[in-house]
């Protein structure tokens, strides 16, 4: 279970070579798992400097290795998820909260509250609220929307440290319509396709999603290519935007 946060934030300008923040929430390094997670990347260009977004997840196949441990487990998927960030040029950070299941402490939503607070992130990636097949995935959704708006201070001024309510996106599921996930967004990813490919293929436990993610993105770049009359779109990722936009005019 995963909580990718993508922090653009004006410290990023200061590092030139530094394209973005990523931080991963719950199942991360969990040890009995059962079930899988995709991995995936994809790149945007905002405000002149491109941000990355990447995750990683559990793998039942490390637990065929016989006499396997938690340790072990836990150290192959930090070297994999390491590995798969450097492709992307995003920095890893894992909170390794447990999985399967995934309890969320006061601890814990401290310690969520607090990378909010420290990344001052513009937009924040999680899963969808509702998953038939993997219930930390609505829990770890409901702590990051929880998280965001109290670092926000629920919208409202305080006197406590509080951050600017970053834009809010669920990010495309393995069963997409069992979720109830209705993307709204389509990320042009064809730029950064190569590095995504790159990332995938360190996170070498869950080689079987490999295909599925690349065939996925070239699907999702026919229907922006459809969406907005251009050609230019080969590849594309797909998200629900939870919030209306606030414009000056249309």
């Amino acid at each position: 279970m995963m909580l990718l946060i993508l922090a653009s934030t004006e410290n990023d300008r200061e590092h030139e070579e530094h394209v973005g923040h990523w931080s991963t929430f719950g199942r991360f390094c969990l040890a009995r798992s059962r079930h899988d997670c995709r991995d995936d990347g994809a790149g945007r260009q905002r405000d002149g400097y491109r941000a990355v977004i990447w995750r990683a997840g559990e793998s039942g196949e490390l637990w065929q290795t016989p006499n396997q441990t938690v340790e072990n487990v836990k150290r192959i998927r930090h070297e994999e998820a390491t590995a798969a960030a450097e492709a992307v040029g995003a920095t890893f950070r894992c909170l390794d909260l447990g999985d399967y299941p995934l309890n969320i402490t006061a601890a814990a939503m401290e310690q969520l509250i607090a990378l909010f607070l420290d990344l001052q992130p513009q937009v924040v990636l999680t899963h969808a609220p509702l998953d038939p097949f993997n219930p930390d995935h609505p829990v770890a959704s409901q702590a990051v929307q929880k998280a965001r708006l109290l670092a926000a201070g629920a919208g409202v001024a305080s006197a406590f440290k509080r951050i600017v309510p970053p834009d809010l996106y669920f990010f495309e599921p393995h069963q997409p319509e069992l979720c109830e996930f209705a993307p709204n967004t389509f990320v042009d990813i064809t730029p950064v396709m190569e590095q995504k490919v790159k990332a995938m293929q360190a996170m070498q436990a869950q080689g079987y999603l490999q295909d599925y993610y690349t065939e996925l993105a070239a699907r999702r770049g026919n229907h922006a290519r459809r969406i907005a009359g251009t050609s230019e779109v080969k590849f594309a990722e797909a998200f629900q935007r939870t919030l209306p936009w606030v414009v000056k005019s249309l």
